[in-house]
Order: C-alpha cells, then sequence, then structure tokens
C-alpha cells in the first residue's frame, strides 16, 4: 500500500490556530460532498421536470454521484502519497466546485448525469481527506474533537440536505442546490491554502500504480453500487441489466481482494480489517450507512408523493433529524473522555434503532407531526455511533486507511 506518509503531529500544547483553520476547511469540503448527496432529494420532481427526466429516471442523479464517489473513496491514500494533503484538497475541491456548476447548467438527463458523475467523483475525495486531516494533522488527544468535527459532516450534514435544498428550491430554484457551493468555496479554498503546510509531490509513484487493482476495484464497487440502488426498481434478477451487474461483481470483487493481498504495491491495503477494531468498526459503519441514508431518502420521496409536499415542507419535516445534533455533538469529546467508547457506540445504536422501530406502524396517514418524535429520537442517538465509532475504529490505523472505513458507510449508503 502507498497510504499518505503522515506528518509528525504536534504535541497537544502547540496544535496553532493555523492548523485548526486547515482542519476547519477540510471538514468544510466534507460537509459540501455529504450535503450534495442528500440536498437534491427534496427538490426531485422539480430538477426531473426541468431536465425533461421522468421521476423513475430522476433515481440517476444520485447513482451517477455515488458510483463515482464510491470509486475513489479508496484511492484517496494512494492519490495523497503523490500530491501530497494540501495539493489534493486544493485540486479537487476546485473542479467539485466546477462540477457543481455544470450540473447547475444541466439542460437534459445526460448531462446531467454526466456533470453529477464528476461531481461525485471530486467532492467524494473530500470525505476521507478530512478524515485523514484529523489523523494526519492533530495530535492523539485532540481526535475526539476532530471526529466530533468530522460527525457534523457525516451525520448533520445529510440530515438537515432535504431542509436546505427544499428551502434553496422554493425560493431561489433548483439550480441553487448546486450553486450553493459557490458561496462556501471561498472559504473552502481559503482555509486549505492557509492552513495546511506545503509538501512535495511524489510524481514517481505513478510507475507504482496498480492498474489491475484500479480497474477491479472501480468495476466491482461501481456494479455493486448500482445494483443495490437499482436492483428494487428493475425487479431484482428478473432484469437482465441487473444479471449482468451482479455476474461483473460477483467475478471482479473477488478477484479485486487476491489482487489486492498478492500485489508487491497495492492501491489499498485490504489487511487493516484485520485488526479488530477496524474491522467490526467497519461492519457498524455499512449498516449505519444503510439505515441512516436509506431513510433520509425515502422519507422525502414519501412526502412528496404520498402526501403532496412541496420541497419546502418536507424540508421542514425533515430538519427534526438535524438541528439537535448540533447541540450534541460539542459534547462529544466531554463524554469520550469520561464514558467507555463501547457503551457510546451501544446507546447511539440502542437511540437509532428505537427511532426505526417508530416507524414500523406508519401508514399513508403518517405526515409531519408522526415523524417528529421519531427523528428527534434518531438525532439523539446518531451523533454518539459516529463520532465513538470512528474514535475507536481508526487508533493506530495508517491515515491512508481513513478511505477504506469511509468507503464502507457509503457502501451502506448505497445499499
Amino acid at each position: 500500500m502507498n497510504p499518505a506518509s503522515p506528518t509528525p503531529v504536534p504535541p497537544a500544547a502547540t496544535v496553532t490556530v493555523r492548523i485548526w483553520i486547515g482542519t476547519f476547511g477540510a471538514m468544510l469540503g466534507a460537509f459540501m460532498a455529504v450535503l450534495d448527496i442528500q440536498i437534491t432529494n427534496a427538490s426531485i420532481r422539480d430538477i426531473s421536470g426541468a431536465i425533461g427526466a421522468s421521476l423513475d429516471e430522476s433515481t440517476w442523479i444520485s447513482i451517477a454521484y455515488l458510483v463515482p464517489e464510491i470509486i475513489v473513496i479508496p484511492l484517496t491514500g494512494w492519490i495523497t502519497s503523490i500530491l501530497g494533503l494540501r495539493r489534493y484538497l486544493m485540486i479537487t475541491s476546485v473542479l467539485f466546485l466546477l462540477f457543481s456548476v455544470l450540473c447547475g447548467h444541466s439542460w437534459s438527463l445526460a448531462s446531467m448525469i454526466a456533470f453529477r458523475a464528476g461531481q461525485g467523483f471530486f467532492g467524494g475525495a473530500l470525505i476521507p481527506l478530512a478524515f485523514t486531516a484529523v489523523l494526519q494533522m492533530l495530535p492523539p488527544s485532540r481526535h475526539a474533537t476532530g471526529f466530533a468535527l468530522f460527525g457534523l459532516t457525516a451525520m448533520f450534514a445529510p440530515s438537515i440536505g432535504p431542509s436546505i435544498g427544499g428551502w434553496l428550491t422554493d425560493n431561489w430554484g433548483w439550480e441553487w442546490n448546486f450553486y450553493l457551493n459557490l458561496l462556501l468555496g471561498p472559504f473552502l479554498l481559503g482555509a486549505i491554502w492557509y492552513g495546511f503546510p506545503p509538501e512535495p509531490a511524489h510524481w514517481g509513484k505513478f510507475r507504482e500504480i496498480d492498474g489491475w487493482g484500479i480497474l477491479l476495484m472501480s468495476l466491482g464497487l461501481g456494479s455493486l453500487t448500482t445494483l443495490l440502488e437499482e436492483g428494487t426498481r428493475d425487479d431484482w434478477f428478473g432484469s437482465p441489466f441487473i444479471v449482468r451487474l451482479a455476474l461483473v461483481a460477483a467475478v471482479t470483487l473477488p478477484l479485486f481482494v487476491v489482487w489486492q493481498l498478492r500485489a508487491k504495491n497495492p492501491v489499498t491495503d485490504l489487511r487493516v480489517f484485520g485488526q479488530r477494531n477496524f474491522g467490526l468498526g467497519s461492519i457498524i459503519n455499512v449498516v449505519l450507512g444503510g439505515a441512516m441514508y436509506g431513510s433520509i431518502f425515502l422519507l422525502p420521496l414519501y412526502l412528496g408523493s404520498i402526501q403532496g409536499y412541496g420541497a419546502s415542507d418536507i424540508g421542514t419535516t425533515l430538519i427534526w433529524g438535524g438541528i439537535p445534533q448540533l447541540f450534541i455533538m460539542p459534547l462529544l469529546p466531554w463524554f469520550i473522555k469520561r464514558f467507555d467508547t463501547r457503551w457510546l457506540i451501544a446507546f447511539g445504536l440502542l437511540m437509532f434503532g428505537v427511532s426505526c422501530m417508530m416507524n414500523t406502524s406508519m401508514s399513508a396517514d403518517y405526515a409531519r407531526e408522526q415523524f417528529r418524535w421519531s427523528l428527534l429520537v434518531r438525532a439523539l442517538g446518531q451523533p454518539f455511533i459516529m463520532v465513538p465509532l470512528s474514535a475507536l475504529s481508526t487508533a493506530g490505523i495508517p491515515a491512508g486507511a481513513s478511505g477504506l472505513y469511509n468507503m464502507m458507510r457509503n457502501l451502506g449508503c448505497g445499499s
């Protein structure tokens, strides 16, 4: 593996304002990237109508973002080892902003899919890079604070995404779901440029490129993500398209694992899954990603299709799952220092499970009032999963392995 070579982190007493600014910049990039996964959910009918797509075809707007995203996330450690953290953050941020503008200018479904794929590829890299910034820039004594900031991107952003998207659509037009990134872009680029120290590029590592590993991983993860996203709409294995995707994934993913374990310079180090905390944490990450993103994706569709809610009404309903997290996240470093991390994770999973159980008896009569309490309970539990789980799972692993950890959550998202 070619992980990003971590620079020596300073003692806790010497974490400067400049380092914190850089860390906040990386978190802002991840926040924007995660926000863009869900921000279109409340506005999907408006976007579909504008580009001449049916509601069923519009699912490809999400798939086009998710597939390149899940492919690039495991590659970030290798790319960072070549470009350096600061240079890679700057390049991928600029291109993410460019494709965001192009998405707002889409004139057809095909153009939207193409621009959304570019947005997902470059935006997806911002998520593990923020995680890497915590491991590489901050000392272990400050990791809990760094993971609390990262938790805001992974938990809070998707919770408020539909709310922001709904308000922007009703007041400014659906294009502002994408143009919003331009308002935050100068802060993102400025913080990264100022806060991260320059590093030399190691262009010679391109000669060690694991081409077969990248190809097998791209085919396998891309096919699996598309299969999981489209399976329910295409009658699963009753569809020849789904069957072909399943065959590609079934062949390429095992070959990828074998190749990575035998390759001289593998693009990812799969052996980290053998570490107990990292392996178990990754499994929980998959389940969490599926439950969290699945509910966030389905509720806007239900409220729009069954209840006839507009974009703003959908947003104000789902905001109950986001705002409470703002008050909990700053307290998590205090909890982590004083309580067993495993108990915090167990509490978070229990609250998340209770919130899901509260909706198992829902009917077509469920609307804003019926969802409020379950969303509040979920908002109480989510932060206690993400932040302690990240701290426990990644202790002692190379910074470059953060891509694999984040990939597992996004794989759950695709399911």
